[in-house]
């Protein structure tokens, strides 16, 4: 007979006591008909023979498939396990539970089914291969936790390849919600974007895609720190990505720690683990801003930010201003698959955030620069924007 055997048994205790293990047990996700099979009739028209009239039908007219499968309404969540929140290089089978959960924030908040695939290869042109290949099952490529710099050519040749929504969240949804958090902050401290002096901290994916579409929405003053510190003309043996950093950030020349860059700034992003000393807070811009969004640890403690900074936003949800992806992917993939979008642009990128922003309205203040994830007004709110910044581009089928 089945069962349970000694070593299962064993297992499961040893996790019964952390509420965690319980919501994933088993796993998160399940595909459900959405279509009743009671009768043969049922089964005829569900499978065969009905279902070849629809596949021939699809096989002549292959935009019919927009209509007659779930395949535009299906995102796919791609991953190697390799930048994995903050566990860094976890492969493929322990990021599951991430990529599943990824998937339950699409339904919850997007009204859109999404399937997790976690590939078992770190190589990049495998990688871009195997979801090429798999693309015609979904509507949009959502890819997730993919190290840099190699993310940054697997999305590019993606996007390049395929005519479906593609976009690295870790990047741009980050991005995008760092974007709307400043809009509002910047309003807090009676400021233009344009005229801030941003430090950001970090090169990775995410710092990479917050430097670029603060250019994209005026911001001119921007240094960008790695481990060895600054990004500045006199640096050797770059990466592309970083190269590019040099020749379009930094106008001021800022040559060394991120440290010293701080005296003086207006704003701080922190997307790369680490501490920042008290000090070096101290030193900036009255009114200065910090959004410290490192987890769970941020780089700066946002009590003693407080102290210094009129507006602290962090990654964490137990405290105010919340930077969290999920205020921005859901509605972009639902308003981008809605409206037949081919791509996901950097103008619909700026309207989400724009989107997101506008939401908080005139509540805002120090604590309240974005809305709560939880709030079901944001995906619905982003979505129409970017569904309409699409249609206004012509990047629609």
């Amino acid at each position: 007979m089945g069962g349970i055997d000694a070593s299962d048994q064993q297992t499961s205790d040893r996790f019964a006591g952390d509420p965690a293990f319980a919501v994933h047990e088993g796993g998160k996700l399940a595909v459900v008909s959405t279509r009743p099979i009671e009768s043969t009739a049922d089964l005829a028209l569900t499978y065969t023979p009905g279902v070849a009239r629809v596949s021939s039908a699809i096989a002549a007219e292959p935009d019919l498939a927009r209509r007659f499968t779930w395949s535009p309404r299906v995102v796919a969540v791609v991953s190697d396990g390799t930048a994995v929140l903050g566990l860094g290089d976890i492969g493929p089978t322990a990021s599951l539970p991430v990529m599943e959960g990824k998937a339950c924030l699409f339904k919850e908040f997007a009204g859109l089914s999404a399937v997790p695939v976690v590939l078992s290869t770190t190589d990049v042109d495998a990688i871009v291969e195997t979801v090429a290949a798999i693309a015609p099952s979904f509507g949009g490529i959502n890819l997730e936790d993919i190290s840099a710099p190699r993310c940054f050519e697997i999305e590019a040749r993606l996007r390049e390849r395929l005519d479906i929504p593609v976009m690295h969240d870790d990047q741009h949804g980050t991005a995008i919600v760092v974007l709307a958090a400043l809009r509002n902050a910047a309003k807090v401290v009676g400021r233009e974007l344009a005229d801030l002096r941003v430090v950001v901290s970090g090169a990775g994916a995410a710092g990479v895609a917050c430097t670029k579409i603060l250019l994209e929405a005026g911001v001119r003053e921007i240094a960008v720190a790695d481990s060895q510190g600054i990004l500045h003309a006199g640096r050797e043996a770059l990466t592309g990505t970083k190269q590019w950093l040099v020749e379009n950030t930094n106008q001021a020349g800022f040559a060394g720690t991120m440290v010293s860059a701080l005296a003086g700034a207006d704003v701080y992003v922190g997307v790369s683990g680490g501490s920042v000393p008290e000090a070096a807070i101290a030193s900036m811009a009255e009114n200065c801003i910090v959004f410290s969004l490192a987890n769970p640890t941020p780089e700066v403690d946002p009590e003693m930010a407080a102290k210094y900074a009129a507006v602290v936003a962090t990654g964490r949800s137990d405290l105010p201003n919340q930077i969290n992806n999920v205020l921005a992917f859901p509605g972009i993939f639902r308003g981008a698959i809605d409206a037949g979008a081919t791509s996901i642009t950097e103008e619909m990128k700026l309207a989400a955030a724009t989107a997101i922003a506008d939401v908080v309205g005139d509540e805002v203040r120090a604590d309240y620069i974005v809305p709560s994830p939880l709030d079901r007004r944001v995906a619905a709110a982003v979505a129409e924007a970017v569904a309409a910044c699409a249609r206004e581009q012509g990047v629609t089928v």
